[in-house]
């Protein structure tokens, strides 16, 4: 019971999709926006994330996206540390930038040598993409059904 009270230390959005496209660098003059994409405390949040059995394989048994093996694209969210307050949002249990930053790159660097240290997913070529943290990210993605998941850690 005492558990359910405690602020979580970190916070994951799970989405299942089909098709997934963000974009890291927006226009600017003549260069246009750059974007990565993917198709069909942190080693305990990382297990957590790569294993969790939450993709539908083709016969119907949920995987883990290591049994798959598939692609993944970490999209850096400041945001799920708001609250709501009243009829505003505020943002008080958000990490500072600097260390935001750097949990985030441990998190996409954990996550890299996680896939590539399976045999499954290095065979198969899974990449792992990443959203750029502190820019603003736009997201286009294809589901295959409402797959949102919070997980706290």
């Amino acid at each position: 019971m005492a558990d359910s009270c405690r602020m979580p230390q970190a916070r994951a959005l799970l989405q299942q999709c089909l098709h997934a496209r963000l974009q890291v660098r927006p226009a600017e003059g003549d260069a246009e926006s750059q974007w990565v994409e993917v198709f069909p405390f942190l080693p305990h949040p990382v297990n957590t994330l790569l294993n969790v059995k939450l993709s539908e394989a083709e016969n119907g048994k949920h995987v883990s996206i290591l049994d798959l093996p598939g692609n993944v694209l970490i999209i850096p969210q400041a945001t799920l540390g708001g609250r709501v307050k009243g009829r505003n949002m505020q943002y008080h249990s958000n990490s500072g930038k600097e260390e935001g930053l750097e949990l985030y790159s441990q998190f996409v660097t954990l996550c890299e040598k996680e896939l590539a240290a399976n045999s499954k997913c290095a065979e198969a070529g899974v990449v792992v993409e990443h959203g750029t943290y502190g820019n603003r990210q736009v997201l286009k993605l294809d589901t295959n059904g409402p797959y949102t998941h919070l997980i706290e850690f």
